[in-house]
């Protein structure tokens, strides 16, 4: 995939009036921390274009980040959208709602929407944030695809296990698609590039 340009197009918060845009997006979701701003940078093969920061909680907007990708015949351009991260504690009640409901107020509205992929630490079993997350995509009728971080963090003989351990955890079906991803090996990269084709481009 050769990426020519990419610009931070749009900023929404709880605020601001969602885009009608018109062409495809791709939506990231997960928990504070997981990981989306780097999977995104790996995506687009840029170091730090999405921020990114050890801070859980950081980001609290929705950016629309607008790809131009080269293609033949002609070159095609779609979104990458950063939702805010879930579950942050240190984050007041009220914060988090809002948050919440600027997610759910995307995800609901949105008619360019072609996939969601949902985030979750490969080191961990999923949360109870994570495990309602992916409910109530399922109740909307979308079918998230989970990208299981850091997988470089974990020795490559656990992976499996973890994987199952996510897959148990969330209620996912044999057939739906689970990928390990490394933002440091770039373990999975190739295989979320396809997916994206898949939805955006083909």
């Amino acid at each position: 995939m050769i990426i020519k340009n990419v610009t931070l197009e749009t900023v929404c918060g709880v605020t601001s009036k969602l885009p009608e845009n018109t062409l495809p997006e791709i939506a990231f979701a997960g928990k504070s921390n997981v990981g989306k701003s780097s999977l995104i940078n790996a995506l687009i093969m840029r170091k730090s274009f999405a921020r990114t920061s050890s801070e859980p909680g950081k980001t609290q907007t929705i950016n629309f980040y607008r790809i131009l990708q080269k293609k033949e015949p002609e070159d095609v351009s779609f979104y990458y959208v950063d939702l805010p991260g879930y579950g942050y504690a240190k984050v007041s009640m009220s914060e988090r709602e809002k948050w919440g409901k600027l997610i759910e107020g995307y995800l609901d509205s949105s008619k360019m929407l072609k996939a969601i992929f949902l985030l979750v630490d490969i080191r961990h079993d999923p949360g109870a944030n994570d495990k309602m997350m992916y409910d109530w995509m399922i109740s909307r009728g979308f079918s998230p695809i989970v990208i299981a971080t850091k997988a470089d963090k974990i020795g490559k003989s656990k992976v499996p296990s973890s994987l199952k351990q996510i897959r148990s955890g969330l209620g996912m079906k044999n057939t739906d698609i689970l990928i390990p991803f490394s933002a440091e090996t770039k373990l999975g990269r190739e295989e979320i590039w396809g997916i994206v084709e898949k939805y955006c481009i083909s």
